[in-house]
């Protein structure tokens, strides 16, 4: 497995972007269904980098990430007749990705892996000159931060990735993780104060 999503190349694409406007998943997935390759490639370059980070974010390793990448495709590709509209096509399509990851996570028990893997990621803040003291106090804070995060079941973990690492609304999580709203808000709610009091702690307020 390589380490970049999975890529199904198809030059016709490039005339059918032209054709198909991008914010008309309907007519797309028509055109995936009817078999037409181009229209596949495009729905896979629209979704894949999404896809990867949210299992690379769950999976916390690149390999594993790239093989549920491309389970999800295969699987939204088989099931695209059976897409109904009553969710939005990203919302099922990361249901699919999330379903698909926590089974990995389950049979190869890798979550320790997810904090190296969610830091190189998210690092944004790497391209920015900063002095050894601000670099230093920004370290400690993401360990005191990753090790309470770490600390949380799943169930509140995934709805902070999904919300604060992928920046999903929360009717999209709902969506995602097939629960109402009011839980969603409860888990984040939960999240952040363990998260707030392993700040507090660490700077010995």
């Amino acid at each position: 497995m390589g380490k970049s999503p999975v890529k199904i190349l198809n030059p016709a694409s490039v005339n059918l972007s032209e054709r198909m406007n991008g914010n008309e998943p309907s007519r797309l997935i028509a055109e995936c269904i009817a078999g037409n390759h181009a229209a596949i490639e495009m729905l896979v370059r629209q979704y894949e980098t999404g896809v990867f980070r949210l299992a690379l974010s769950i999976l916390g390793d690149e390999a594993d990430a790239n093989e549920v990448t491309q389970e999800t495709f295969i699987a939204a590709l088989k099931s695209l007749k059976t897409y109904q509209e009553k969710k939005t096509f990203k919302a099922w399509l990361y249901t699919i990705a999330l379903n698909l990851s926590r089974s990995h996570l389950r049979k190869r028990k890798i979550i320790e892996r997810l904090k190296t893997t969610i830091n190189s990621i998210f690092r944004v803040d790497s391209q920015k000159q900063s002095s050894p003291e601000d670099e230093v106090i920004r370290t400690e804070k993401e360990a005191a931060i990753w090790k309470e995060l770490n600390k949380l079941d799943e169930r509140h973990r995934t709805v902070v990735i999904l919300r604060y690492f992928h920046e999903l609304h929360i009717a999209e999580i709902a969506e995602i993780m097939s629960i109402n709203e009011g839980t969603i808000h409860s888990r984040l709610h939960t999240a952040r104060e363990r998260l707030r009091d392993a700040l507090l702690s660490m700077h010995g307020e």
